[in-house]
């Protein structure tokens, strides 16, 4: 398998977010979203075998607290399923916590049900990946999953509330997630500038819809400055 990077940090999005995390950064995407924040994904990598991915994975979460939450990530990890699909059973029986960041646009019906499937439902804004989700997925959801939107404007957000309505997100998954883009230029500031549609502005369309989802900022580009990789 190839990976761009494999390091701890803290999660940054989803339920899990703020808690330590060890992740697994897969090379290599077969979408291309407009607002992409992980276009050095997209080629190049390193060659790792299962047994390093462990090894690695295993120095990494040792110190007083050891660290058992690992992410799966990318690019796009279902690329890699041959490679992926056998790894993720092992770190199960060694009692790591799994998620797995994907667009959904690969199958997930051979991903261990213990696995929490962070899924990437593409809206309008973002360009020519928009709809690419892969409807039959649906059937492998589960409360223990998250949907996440990533909303550039009033046009993405209509789409996801539609589609949350649409397929009973609320009810088949454990969160939606709506997370608003961030500029693929942002300036070293850490602030909420640095996002093509308001949070507050989401917010609000949130509330006033009632709408069964979670605001999700991505914490890491509060935490360090927005285009610092490996963090």
């Amino acid at each position: 398998m190839r990976l761009i990077e494999l390091y701890l940090s803290v999660q940054g999005e989803s339920s899990f977010a703020g808690l330590p995390c060890i992740f697994v950064r897969f090379a290599g995407c077969n979408l291309r979203c407009a607002w992409c924040d992980s276009e050095y994904t997209f080629t190049g990598g390193t060659a790792y075998t299962e047994d390093e991915v462990v090894a690695q994975i295993e120095a990494l979460g040792k110190g007083a607290a050891p660290c058992r939450l690992v992410e799966f990530t990318g690019g796009e990890p279902m690329l890699h399923a041959r490679e992926l699909l056998p790894l993720m059973p092992r770190l199960l029986a060694a009692g790591y916590t799994l998620m797995m960041e994907t667009s959904g646009e690969r199958p997930l019906d051979e991903v261990p049900a213990e696995v929490h499937k962070i899924v990437d439902v593409k809206c309008p804004g973002a360009g020519a990946a928009a709809n690419s989700f892969r409807l039959q997925n649906l059937a492998t959801l589960t409360p223990r999953d998250e949907v996440k939107f990533v909303l550039s404007d009033r046009v993405d957000y209509e789409f996801a509330r539609a589609f949350m309505a649409e397929h009973a997100l609320a009810e088949r998954v454990g969160q939606v997630l709506l997370s608003p883009a961030f500029a693929k230029t942002p300036s070293p500031l850490r602030t909420a500038d640095n996002a093509t549609l308001d949070p507050r502005t989401l917010v609000e369309w949130m509330l006033e819809d009632g709408l069964p989802a979670r605001l999700s900022l991505q914490l890491h580009k509060f935490i360090w400055e927005p285009q610092k990789k490996g963090v």
